[in-house]
């Protein structure tokens, strides 16, 4: 992307506010190579991951319960600059310090909390999760480093047994010298040789303060002399042998620290690869929470590119973050700027008074822009842009004197430079569009100018005070007049913007209110001619209509909104009471059926035990069918008064109806009336002599019945209805009884038969054994148990069919 307008949009201004929320060097590494692109799907792909980023920092705002998917706040500060570790890592044959090696295990320590953290999240935030992937698995190298280095940079006596054994014997000579220096000092004490009793360390030997002269009563190495000369460190000969043992023993543990460092090194080596590769995925983690933070800071959304054949230039309620930032210090507010600019309107030309905001609503624009194309939030309340390839700014005064610009050379200058770079794809910002020079000729300028950006195809935001520009707006295609509000009773600025008419400047009332001397103001008015009096007058009556009308708007939305809320207040509440009110019915109304229910069992399982005939079972069972579908009824009555009322046609039951039986699946079709009680239908494949109590529904024509397929039809003997909800087959061998259960199930499901009884007797249980084997292996059987007590207990099994 072209970068010729970043420094007067203050990004690099941006960049530095941004810095607050990096903290750490590998962040901060981040956001330095921060810069507007112009790739759509790496775009795009970026701000989708700090989407996630902002929901997941809002999620770890608030409680938790918790488990392993929690959104765990994570915390980059006090890692450390790993650039130059790392580079010194891949040479081969370096050795890194101890502070070196704690630093850099202490940071893939940190990263692989961070990959566990966001791993357990992957379900919510797959893109975090997917980041966080590339760090590596660390826990070989970070347990031979573990506990090897102390949190002061030092090497643990642990680190070897070597080095443990070495600096115990340190340890101990350093004792003997102790001890030995210490009777050296007792036996001269009294001598007058001894400066003070004490022992020091010179040159990394033990010695001890003797009077400047009297050396030669001590024999010794004289090892260094006071600032003062008067002290003289002598190292007593008795210790000097000593001492040569200690300084063994040090360049050993030296160079076994040397060792132990060269070992962990190599480890570290081993993986440098993904050691680098660790690194990396940490700066790229904090920079996308630093922009989270930012965004949750300054009340940032996710902006959207629009497709390349449809642009628009949305901006919803935004806001110059700069600007915030300053205002928010001084306790306050920032008017927002809302604009949206198309492919039919690619133009907007601001007027309006001096100190009103036109300049920040242009900066505004061209800094979110580049945020956007950086990736970035931006603090709006909607932001949706084309991708564009430059931001061409001219704003400010870019005199020179150095240069011998004038405010007009170099405002011409520049956008003669910006004259030759617009494309369909540029946004062009223009402050005071034709400024420091004559009006009449200024405005001429600024119309080619306006012309010429407009004919490239690209977005252009310009803001002027010229009339000729004002008219331009008024009477050109794809031009939008805008003003910035102006309080005529308190002569002050509103810094709202306001699309559809060009604003007046004000500057004669601004000045009146800045303490200009009313001489001077009047004097200027009575020098403006007939006209430009009528036409300010005229724009300011506009304007003062404009305010009317958007604060009616603003009103009117307002009020609707606050009807709209008690509408769904209103509705919500009656929702809740008529839902709780039908549910306490329901409640009552189901306890009543299970109630009849159970009697009705109790009475058809008496029934049973005392028929004689099978015949009369069935009846009783079709008397009982009747009763509850009656009392069903009257429960759905009672349930839904309203359509009892309503007195709706029901379906007469005739030949050729679509009915639903009670304890089949699939809609029936009746072929004949056989009586008052008794009607012949056809259940899938299948025809069915049933009880009209047992036709629990009449459906509409439409209702859907699976047919055959063309020419084919199905021949078979009509039944009952009892016969394919039940068969008994007690007395019969056991072959015998599975061959006939086998058909029975076969034609049940044909004819969408839901629940079957199978009645084997108890006997010695090999007939009721026999039979659950066949069930748990037939293909049209669902579930099966044991009857209840009244249908017969364990000498009768329930079977539950599958659907075909």
């Amino acid at each position: 992307m072209n970068h010729w307008s970043d420094d007067i949009l203050e990004f690099g201004e941006l960049k530095r506010l941004l810095r607050r929320y990096v903290a750490s060097p590998l962040g901060a590494a981040e956001l330095e190579a921060v810069s507007p692109v112009t790739e759509r799907f790496a775009l795009e792909e970026l701000l989708a991951q700090t989407g996630e980023a902002i929901e997941y920092l809002r999620a770890s705002s608030h409680p938790q319960p918790a488990s392993r998917g929690a959104a765990i706040r994570l915390r980059f500060d006090g890692l450390p600059e790993a650039a130059p570790i790392t580079g010194k890592l891949r040479i081969e044959g370096t050795v890194l310090e101890a502070a070196e090696i704690l630093a850099l295990s202490g940071l893939l320590d940190r990263a692989c909390d961070v990959r566990a953290t966001l791993s357990a999240c992957r379900a919510r935030f797959p893109r975090l999760a997917a980041i966080a992937s590339g760090i590596g698995d660390f826990s070989e190298a970070l347990r031979e480093v573990t506990g090897k280095i102390l949190p002061d940079g030092t090497i643990s006596d642990q680190a070897s047994p070597l080095l443990r054994r070495l600096r115990h014997d340190v340890d101990r000579q350093q004792k003997h010298i102790q001890d030995s220096l210490e009777r050296f000092l007792r036996s001269h004490r009294d001598e007058g040789v001894l400066q003070e009793e004490f022992v020091a360390i010179r040159n990394e030997r033990f010695v001890v303060p003797v009077v400047a002269g009297k050396q030669r009563r001590v024999e010794g190495v004289i090892h260094g002399t006071s600032g003062s000369g008067h002290t003289l460190f002598i190292e007593p000969l008795e210790t000097i042998q000593l001492n040569n043992e200690l300084v063994r023993l040090r360049e050993e543990e030296q160079r076994e620290c040397h060792r132990v460092l060269r070992k962990l090194t190599a480890a570290l080596r081993a993986c440098s690869g993904e050691v680098a590769g660790a690194v990396r995925v940490l700066g790229e983690l904090e920079w996308l929470f630093a922009k989270a933070d930012f965004a949750l800071d300054f009340d940032c959304v996710v902006p959207r590119f629009c497709p390349p054949a449809a642009r628009r230039l949305t901006l919803e309620r935004a806001r110059h973050p700069l600007l915030a930032d300053v205002l928010r210090r001084r306790k306050r507010p920032i008017v927002p700027v809302t604009l949206q600019l198309d492919e039919k309107a690619r133009t907007l030309l601001i007027s309006g008074p001096n100190t009103g905001g036109k300049t920040v609503a242009l900066k505004t624009a061209g800094l979110l822009a580049l945020m956007a194309q950086s990736a970035l939030p931006v603090p709006c309340a909607d932001a949706e842009l084309p991708l564009f390839d430059q931001v061409l700014a001219d704003i400010g005064d870019n005199q020179s004197i150095q240069e011998s610009l004038s405010t007009f050379s170099a405002h011409i200058e520049r956008v003669r430079d910006m004259a030759e770079l617009p494309t369909r794809d540029s946004l062009v910002l223009l402050d005071e569009l034709g400024r420091a020079t004559d009006p009449e000729e200024g405005g001429a300028l600024g119309v080619a100018l306006l012309e010429h950006f407009r004919g490239a195809g690209a977005f252009t935001l310009a803001s002027t005070h010229l009339l000729a520009l004002k008219v331009y707006g008024a009477n050109t295609e794809g031009v939008l007049n805008a003003s910035m509000g102006f309080d005529e009773q308190t002569l002050q600025p509103t810094y709202q913007l306001r699309v559809g008419a060009p604003g007046k400047s004000a500057g004669l009332d601004i000045a009146e209110r800045l303490g200009l001397p009313e001489r001077l103001i009047q004097r200027a008015r009575s020098a403006m001619t007939s006209s430009q009096r009528e036409i300010a007058q005229f724009l300011s009556e506009l304007d003062q209509r404009l305010q009317a009308a958007t604060s009616l708007e603003q009103e009117l939305r307002t009020r609707s909104e606050a009807l709209e809320k008690r509408r769904e207040e209103l509705t919500g509440e009656w929702a809740t009471r008529e839902t709780a009110k039908l549910r306490e019915i329901e409640a009552r109304a189901a306890a009543l059926m299970a109630s009849f229910e159970r009697q009705t069992q109790e009475v058809i399982g008496e029934l049973y035990k005392s028929a004689q005939e099978k015949k009369d079972a069935s009846r009783a069972r079709q008397q009982a069918a009747r009763a509850r579908r009656q009392f069903g009824q009257q429960i759905s009555a009672a349930l839904r008064p309203d359509a009892a009322q309503a007195g709706a046609e029901v379906p007469r039951l005739e030949a050729g109806a679509l009915v639903r039986v009670r304890n089949i699946r699939e809609p029936a079709r009746v072929r004949r009336l056989l009586g008052a009680d008794l009607v012949e239908v056809e259940a899938g494949l299948v025809k069915l002599q049933v009880s009209v109590d047992d036709v629990v529904e009449v459906l509409e024509a439409k209702a859907h019945v699976r047919a055959l397929p063309a020419g084919v039809r199905i021949l078979g003997e009509t039944r009952s209805e009892a016969s394919l909800e039940e068969i008994n087959v007690i007395g019969k061998r056991a072959e015998e009884a599975c061959s006939e259960v086998d058909k029975f199930l076969d034609t049940a499901v044909m004819a969408g038969v839901i629940r079957v009884r199978i009645v084997h007797g108890h006997g010695m249980g090999i007939l009721r054994k026999a039979i659950g084997e066949l069930l748990a292996a037939h293909p049209h059987v669902e579930r099966f148990q044991s009857a209840p007590a009244n249908e017969g207990g364990t000498g009768a099994t329930i079977a539950e069919l599958r659907a075909v």
